[in-house]
């Protein structure tokens, strides 16, 4: 709110500062818990306030800072991409296990590596060079690519816990995104590379964070690990928020961006109004009940 006033130099330490702590109380929780491989969450978080610097530098020196928002971008569909690979096939299979014999999510395998790293690859692609061709075909392979391994996941099985469900949902924003900045490489008139950057920003930002966030807090509180009503117009407002940002974008709604902004806010203020309370009563049971 006062950045103006502060000025560049001290709005751009409070800002960074922020990734800065939170860096320093993951690596404090990775330690104490020896899961190592977390690490590789702590180097994204890095990029992230690399990024972040960067975004400032570039603000003050050319007055706009596109290739570091670019970057900044790639890392957290990066922490999507690993965060998400793990959360959702596990709490998918969890859930499963309790039904019906059917289809579990399949094992993490080469595949998975291998998706991972094509996507890594196809984001320094559009960090570096967004408008080439060669970035155009890697973004489009890495949309089928991610959305094979969505479909490896079961999520066509959990519709019946909003839960679970919205894991999938959230996740399936990532190859969307691709999909749409893939096309917009090739035809930016048709498809805005805007459209791409908002499937990713205004879908799977909100949705994967929300899902997760909502869990956490339920299973950490002690609370049955159910979508009630509230919740599942969380999830709603998130979705809207996405598509409709997607859908104002293609055919150029600043009405349909407003309502996109304020299904956006909907969504994380239901949050805070519906698990504020919770969260700030109950004790942490610090183990989620599955």
């Amino acid at each position: 709110m006062f950045s103006a006033y502060l000025g560049i130099l001290v709005a751009a330490l409070v800002d960074v500062a922020f990734l800065a702590t939170l860096a320093i109380v993951a690596a404090r929780e990775i330690i104490a818990g020896r899961n190592w491989r977390n690490l590789r969450v702590l180097v994204l978080i890095g990029v992230l306030i690399a990024g972040n610097i960067a975004f400032h530098a570039e603000v003050y020196v050319f007055g706009s800072a596109n290739d570091s928002i670019r970057i900044d971008i790639a890392a957290v569909i990066m922490l999507i991409t690993l965060v998400g690979g793990r959360v959702v096939p596990s709490f998918t299979r969890n859930w499963l296990a309790r039904q019906e014999k059917g289809r579990l999510p399949a094992p993490f395998s080469l595949f998975d590596v291998a998706s991972i790293a094509v996507s890594l690859v196809s984001l320094v692609l559009w960090v570096g060079l967004p408008n080439g061709a060669i970035t155009g075909v890697a973004l489009i392979a890495v949309a089928v690519i991610q959305s094979v391994r969505l479909a490896r996941w079961a999520g066509d099985r959990t519709t019946s816990d909003r839960l679970v469900l919205v894991l999938h949902v959230g996740y399936a924003f990532v190859p969307i995104g691709f999909a749409l900045l893939g096309a917009s490489v090739f035809d930016p008139l048709v498809v805005p590379s805007s459209v791409g950057i908002h499937a990713w920003t205004a879908g799977a930002f909100a949705l994967m964070p929300l899902a997760v966030m909502t869990r956490a807090s339920l299973g950490h509180t002690g609370q049955p690990l159910k979508a009630g009503a509230g919740t599942q117009a969380i999830y709603l407002f998130a979705l809207c928020a996405g598509l409709l940002r997607i859908i104002a974008g293609l055919v150029g709604s600043m009405l349909l961006m407003e309502f996109a902004g304020a299904a956006w806010v909907a969504a994380f203020g239901g949050f805070v109004l519906l698990y504020g309370p919770i969260l700030w009563r109950q004790p942490p049971v610090w183990a989620e009940r599955e």
